[in-house]
């Protein structure tokens, strides 16, 4: 049944911040260690934030999870003590996961 044209069409408001986030992270692979680590941190974990909000939106829960699941990690307040190797596995996950939530996730603007 197809819709009526004046229904609101889904949009893909995660699809920018998601691609930021896996480049950010995927970026922040090189300086895992540095003193410019931080500035990762802080950019990845506000992407989280901000996809995940989204996937709250568009009801994407498996999108909420993975997201909150990045913010934990990679949050700047209290960092987590992960050894070199984990984080660049992890970093691989984490952009795999922002770049599935950018294109899975459509929002339905309330009308």
């Amino acid at each position: 049944m197809p819709r009526p044209s004046n229904a609101p069409q889904p949009l893909r408001l995660a699809l920018a911040p998601g691609f930021l986030g896996a480049i950010v992270v995927m970026a922040g692979l090189a300086l895992i260690g540095s003193t410019a680590w931080s500035w990762i941190e802080w950019s990845v974990a506000i992407l989280a934030a901000i996809t995940g909000w989204f996937a709250v939106q568009g009801k994407v829960w498996w999108a909420v999870v993975a997201l909150a699941a990045i913010l934990v990690i990679w949050n700047p307040v209290w960092p987590l003590p992960l050894p070199a190797i984990a984080l660049q596995g992890l970093s691989i996950a984490a952009a795999a996961t922002f770049i599935a939530a950018g294109v899975l996730v459509k929002v339905t603007p309330k009308e």
